[in-house]
């Protein structure tokens, strides 16, 4: 075990930060309380479990363990936003203005990990959210190896080696049908060479070269692994409809419009996105909300 301290150089919310990097609350990999977050991956050296908390409005104290616990510990700065620039958004609605005043300790965080944020990414790809989350429990609970360090209930993200060689049939009986698990199957033979991409625009086309993995699914990686402020979440079912209320006072919104409304904000439309998201602001709701489904007894 080894521990630092990390003078933050300006407000944090951690929890709130953190939050896009969980994946439902049956997510091993990561735990978050409220004023302090667990979260588990590998570095080149071995596995680490890293223990984030508050001691004071400018300080976090990290403690980590297992071998990669050192890489794991200078991860930590880009983890919770530190090389994030939330100033360089400039506010031209009201709404977004006031968003940025309501939550100036919002970052957006940078994990350094594409594949790790690709697996659960693809899961949650045109089926709900509870759909997804269900999956990613069940496949973390039967394959995950436990994180090293004294919370029990954290676990290592899932290997590419693994999930390279599950046979479909290993994820049937958990929800997902055939094409998200060739989906994750053709990934994960690729997540060396996806994990070594440069930065957000490199790992953008790598993405995208690979079948099954379009621009809803790349803005939701790139947002993760490199704190991108300007991915934005097209071809999502709520967020246009989202950002056309907000912006617009227009109840119902396509991509197109969506983009339209963001363009004055190129660069860090992403932003906007996740502020509107922390903000709760969404769409008046007509008719029934989609019900999960199950193809586990199918």
């Amino acid at each position: 075990m080894i521990e630092a301290s990390l003078a933050l150089g300006r407000p944090l919310d951690l929890v709130t930060t953190l939050a896009p990097l969980r994946h439902g609350a049956g997510d091993g990999t990561i735990r978050l309380g409220t004023e302090e977050a667990w979260l588990a991956w590998r570095e080149a050296g071995g596995p680490t479990a890293v223990r984030l908390r508050r001691t004071d409005a400018r300080t976090l104290r990290a403690t980590a363990w297992g071998d990669g616990a050192d890489a794991g510990l200078a991860r930590v700065p880009a983890l919770i936003g530190e090389e994030d620039e939330p100033e360089a958004l400039v506010a031209r609605h009201p709404i977004v203005r006031e968003l940025q005043r309501r939550h100036p300790g919002l970052r957006l965080p940078r994990t350094g990990r594409v594949f790790d944020a690709l697996v659960p990414s693809i899961l949650e790809q045109k089926v709900t959210g509870t759909e997804a989350f269900r999956a990613y429990a069940a496949l973390q609970r039967r394959h995950a190896e436990p994180a090293p360090g004294p919370m029990r209930q954290l676990r290592l993200p899932l290997t590419a080696d693994l999930l390279a060689g599950l046979p479909y049939h290993a994820f049937h009986p958990l929800g997902v049908e055939r094409r998200r698990a060739d989906v994750i199957r053709r990934a994960a033979r690729r997540a060396a060479w996806l994990d070594a991409s440069a930065d957000a625009a490199e790992a953008a086309r790598r993405l995208r070269s690979l079948p099954g993995i379009g621009p809803w699914t790349t803005a939701e990686v790139l947002r993760s692994a490199f704190g991108d402020p300007d991915a934005v979440s097209v071809g999502d079912f709520h967020i246009p409809h989202g950002v056309a209320w907000a912006l617009a006072g227009e109840p119902r919104g396509s991509d197109a419009r969506m983009l339209e409304l963001l363009e004055p904000y190129r660069g860090q439309r992403g932003r906007v996105q996740r502020l509107l998201e922390v903000g709760r602001i969404t769409a008046p709701r007509y008719g029934p909300r989609l019900a999960p489904r199950s193809i586990a007894a199918i």
